[in-house]
């Protein structure tokens, strides 16, 4: 049986955490499975290398620094390589490129066309373990290319089902998915099983333990996904299978990385400011900000309000919920909506972890059954 498991940074930081995943892919070998591994930088390589390009030039050349951020997955398939051979088990390193991965050609946020394992088939069909260089691929223009920020997610999707793999592992140092932020929310329980369009809602309000494309990835073609901790056995986890979104609520999800703006229309939408949700009228406008893509202050003129958008995923709510809801949350909220994946609600930034707990407690239970 054929497996993709992918690695995070923080799972490879290090050399000794290298090896601990090296022995980890022995396991699965040794548990009689072909094995083919995506793995990410070590650590904050990224980040490292992205400040050494900004203390260059103020403004580097999206495909030079395709060229440079790519460097740091080289390095960690190759160390990986390394740790596997030396536990006995034959292994092979290959870029992005060397695996099949084709892209369109925009560079830091590529997307991927198609896949040509014919490489890693021919490791796996050698008895070796395929390591692949994850978050890059090749043009058709044969120009190196990167899938955005947690694009390793991505090449582990689209390998999977290019190689028909039982399931894609996405490893990292969470053992799961939870119903809210166990951080905030001590009563988040870990999801033995998801279905995967649950999952994409989730991402698409914010959640972090998974990223979106690659869910959405999954889904398109029916990959089915684990996520588990590194430091767990393979198979372990939640599970999510293909599926539609449950009709109760499975999760609280919060997406504290936004602003509110409010101010007139024209000063509104500064060039490169990602905006998820605009509204006006005579009086101004309004607009949600994600600070993620925001590379500049608010214009002059308009106000910023720090905020977090609270989501309660999951089918079978009612508009009659709302003012139930309004009324046990602890501040006024700013906004609630209704839509297909469930409910949206709006808060001053100050008031959204209080805020989790209480939807947590309102609408999920110790005993809730799992999302399949």
């Amino acid at each position: 049986m054929l497996v993709v498991q992918k690695y995070g940074g923080s799972s490879v930081a290090d050399v000794a955490r290298v090896k601990q995943v090296a022995a980890r892919v022995a396991d699965t070998v040794a548990a009689g499975h072909q094995v083919v591994v995506v793995v990410s930088a070590m650590g904050n390589t990224t980040s490292e290398l992205l400040g050494l390009a900004k203390e260059v030039s103020a403004a580097p050349r999206r495909r030079e620094l395709d060229l440079l951020i790519s460097v740091g997955e080289r390095v960690s398939m190759t160390l990986l390589a390394m740790a596997i051979h030396d536990l006995g088990v034959p292994a092979a390193s290959f870029t992005g490129s060397q695996s099949g991965i084709i892209t369109d050609e925009q560079h830091v946020n590529a997307k991927v066309l198609e896949v040509r394992p014919h490489r890693i088939r021919e490791a796996l069909e050698a008895g070796k373990v395929a390591i692949v260089a994850g978050f890059q691929g090749v043009s058709r223009t044969r120009e190196v290319t990167t899938l955005g920020r947690g694009g390793s997610d991505t090449t582990a999707v689209v390998l999977a089902a290019a190689l028909g793999a039982a399931w894609c592992e996405l490893c990292s140092d969470v053992d799961g998915v939870y119903t809210a932020d166990p951080r905030v929310v001590p009563g988040a329980r870990r999801m033995d099983t998801l279905s995967l369009d649950a999952a994409a809602a989730m991402t698409q309000a914010g959640a972090k333990v998974l990223q979106a494309e690659a869910v959405a990835q999954a889904q398109a073609m029916g990959v089915q996904l684990h996520a588990t901790a590194t430091a767990s056995p393979t198979g372990s986890g939640t599970r999510l299978p293909p599926g539609p979104i449950p009709s109760a609520p499975v999760a609280i999800v919060a997406d504290q990385q936004l602003e509110l703006w409010q101010g007139p229309l024209d000063a509104m939408v500064p060039e490169g400011t990602h905006v998820r949700e605009l509204q006006w009228d005579d009086s101004g406008a309004t607009a949600l900000v994600d600070l993620r893509n925001r590379h500049a202050p608010p214009p002059s003129g308009v106000q910023a309000q720090p905020v977090a958008l609270l989501s309660v995923v999951g089918g079978g709510m009612e508009s009659a919920m709302i003012p139930d809801v309004i009324g046990i949350l602890p501040d006024k909220l700013l906004s609630a909506w209704l839509r297909p994946s469930g409910l949206g609600l709006l808060l001053p930034r100050h008031a959204a972890p209080a805020a989790q707990r209480t939807l947590h407690a309102r609408f999920l239970e110790e005993s809730a059954p799992d999302a399949t």
